[in-house]
């Protein structure tokens, strides 16, 4: 059995105390990953069963398994006559796999059978079946939008592999060259022996990873995929609900504070400003619907579009949400953004509101 890793640099729970983000919690079927008061999850290794649920719900792919990883098998799958993938032949469970996986896998391969003749009778099922179902629902309601003929395909079919192995084979296995991996299961078996959960923290290392803006390998996928298909007559609308992987944004130019976070907190950089700081610029095919952005905008300004333009999938483009003025504070003389008549930066402006409040004085009409 494969353990499980969490990138703790990745994890959009380290970019914010406000994030919100719980998908590997309520997908993990055994209850091994749990948020408690820490705000970066913890893991009971000896509950974890790996099936890589966690890892396939993530946007930012901050989990995964160390025997597993979707993107070799992604190239590998690609280079394979057979077009079959089962929980017994080549995956730890189908619910590994992203609706971005699925979608760029049937693009290139035109027609994919997934094996779900084991679901009935998995013990976690309760949880990573649903998962698989709605993937594969999504996915298939976005080929359809993108006029794109690959079927995924859903087939009990039960797979089997055979496995044949004696005594001399086993001790075979057993020498100098296997040895560092050997000793690794062996450790990996200790640390889920214990019953306790792993807390998770930042390290100095993992805080100076935080600043760069990185894009998951399932996204860097999906794009290669997609250029590689015809454009549809028409680029269609969907519904952006039905789109869990990325949106397109609305700003709410009034309610807007120009406080920046939104951009600075982005893990992938599909919110990003200028070296003035005079602006909000969003590129829907960056956005991995991670939803800290909306999690950290105290009034509210910024939310998801109720519509998706399949339009982003094949000619991406760059959306101004909002522009700012760009004035000096007339009290630190420190230059800041607005989008407002304000003459006193953010900071000046709070601590003249808690003066005001503490010696009792009105504001001004």
């Amino acid at each position: 059995m494969s353990i499980l890793h969490l990138d703790t640099s990745a994890c959009v729970r380290s970019l914010s105390v406000d994030s919100e983000c719980n998908k590997c919690e309520v997908i993990c079927p055994t209850d091994a990953i749990v948020f408690g008061e820490k705000p970066l999850p913890s893991i009971n290794f000896s509950l974890c069963v790996g099936c890589g649920g966690c890892g396939g719900v993530c946007p930012t792919e901050a989990f995964g398994l160390e025997d597993f990883s979707v993107t070799d098998f992604f190239f590998d799958f690609l280079e394979e006559e057979e077009n079959l993938i089962s929980c017994k032949k080549n995956v730890p469970c189908l619910s590994a796999l992203s609706v971005e996986h699925l979608i760029s896998l049937a693009v290139l391969k035109k027609e994919m059978i997934l094996d779900i003749g084991h679901c009935s009778t998995c013990e976690i099922a309760h949880t990573c079946h649903k998962q698989i179902m709605d993937n594969v629902e999504e996915a298939t309601y976005l080929l359809e939008a993108m006029e794109n003929e690959a079927e995924i395909k859903l087939e009990s079919i039960s797979y089997e592999k055979e496995e044949k192995t004696d005594r001399r084979g086993f001790l075979s296995t057993i020498n100098l060259k296997t040895f560092a991996k050997t000793k690794q299961n062996f450790e990996n078996e200790v640390e889920r022996a214990s019953d306790e959960l792993t807390e998770h923290t930042l390290a100095k290392t993992d805080i100076a990873l935080l600043k760069k803006k990185k894009l998951p390998e399932k996204r860097k996928l999906f794009y290669t995929a997609i250029k590689r298909v015809e454009k549809p007559s028409q680029f269609h609308i969907v519904e952006g609900a039905e789109v869990s992987f990325t949106s397109q944004k609305l700003m709410d130019t009034e309610a807007c504070t120009a406080c920046q976070m939104c951009y600075r907190v982005c893990p992938t950089g599909a919110l990003t400003s200028d070296i003035k700081n005079s602006k909000i610029d969003f590129d829907p095919f960056m956005c991995v619907k991670c939803n800290i952005c909306h999690d950290v905008c105290e009034p509210n300004a910024i939310t998801k579009s109720p519509s998706y333009n399949v339009k982003e999938f094949f000619e991406p483009t760059v959306q101004n949400l909002i522009a700012f003025k760009v004035r000096r504070c007339n009290e630190c003389n420190v230059i800041f953004s607005t989008n407002t008549k304000d003459k006193l930066c953010y900071r000046c402006k709070a601590e003249e509101e808690e003066a005001r409040e503490l010696w009792g004085i009105e504001d001004d009409e």
